[in-house]
C-alpha cells in the first residue's frame, strides 16, 4: 500500500482547485472576465480577486504571517463587495499576479508550520476562533472549490467552455446535438415533476430571475463566517 502524507495530500487538492479557478479566464476578453453573469454580479476575475484575498487572510493574518501588501478593498472604509469585482483600473495581470503571490505566501506558511500549529480567525465566532493549520487547509480547499464551481457555470454561460483544465472537458461525451437533446430531457423531467414547473419556468425553460435571487445569495459575497 502506497504511503500518504496528509499535508502533501491537502496541499495538492488546494493547488488543483487554485489552478482550475485561474484557468477559467484563459482565452477570454477583458470584458468577459469581468462580465457579471447573474443578478448578484458574480464574475470570473472577481472570484479570483476574492479567493486571493481570503487565502491571504487565512494563511497569513490568522497565523501571524501578514502578507505585507495593502489590499484597499478589504479596508474598513471599502465599499461592500469591493473584493468581488475588478475595476477597469485593475488589470487582469494585477489580479492574477496577486493570486499567484498569495499562493507563494500561503505555501510558505504551509511548508513552515506543522498541521497542528495553532492560529486564530478573528472574524469567526469566538467559540471557534482558535484553529489548526489542518483545519484551515480543509477550509480553503472547500472555499476554493466552491468558487471554482461558480466559475464553471459563469464560463459556460459566457462561451460554453467546460472542464477542469485544458484538454479535460470532464463531461459526458457528446456533440452539440446530443447536449441539446440531453438538456431537453432534463427540462421535460423538471416540468413533469409536479406543480409549479410550468409556472416557474420562463419561455426558454429557465426559471425567471426575480428579486429573491439576490436575497438568497447570503453572506457568501462578503468575507466568510467560517
Amino acid at each position: 500500500m502506497t504511503g500518504s502524507d496528509p499535508k502533501t495530500d491537502l496541499h495538492r487538492y488546494l493547488q488543483d482547485a487554485r489552478e482550475a479557478l485561474l484557468w477559467k479566464i484563459d482565452g477570454l476578453s477583458e470584458y468577459n472576465i469581468r462580465r457579471p453573469m447573474v443578478p448578484t454580479g458574480t464574475n470570473l476575475l472577481g472570484l479570483i480577486k476574492h479567493v486571493a484575498s481570503v487565502e491571504l487572510g487565512y494563511f497569513g493574518d490568522c497565523f501571524g504571517r501578514p502578507f505585507g501588501e495593502r489590499l484597499p478593498w478589504l479596508e474598513d472604509d471599502a465599499e461592500p463587495n469591493a473584493d468581488m469585482w475588478a475595476t477597469a483600473g485593475e488589470p487582469r495581470e494585477e489580479i492574477t499576479g496577486l493570486y499567484r503571490r498569495a499562493w507563494a505566501h500561503s505555501d510558505a506558511t504551509i511548508g513552515t508550520l506543522p498541521l497542528h500549529a495553532i492560529g486564530h480567525v478573528p472574524w469567526w465566532p469566538e467559540s471557534r476562533r482558535e484553529v489548526t493549520l489542518h483545519k484551515i487547509l480543509v477550509h480553503m480547499i472547500a472555499e476554493t472549490d466552491r468558487h471554482a464551481g461558480k466559475a464553471d457555470i459563469v464560463r459556460e454561460l459566457i462561451d460554453g467552455a467546460t472542464g477542469l483544465r485544458e484538454g479535460s472537458g470532464n463531461m459526458a461525451p457528446g456533440d452539440r446535438a446530443w447536449w441539446e437533446g440531453y438538456r431537453s430531457r432534463v427540462e421535460r423531467a423538471a416540468r413533469e415533476a409536479g406543480p409549479g414547473g410550468a409556472r416557474e419556468a420562463g419561455p426558454d425553460g429557465a426559471r425567471e430571475a426575480g428579486p429573491d435571487v439576490a436575497r438568497e445569495a447570503g453572506p457568501d459575497v462578503a468575507r466568510e463566517a467560517g
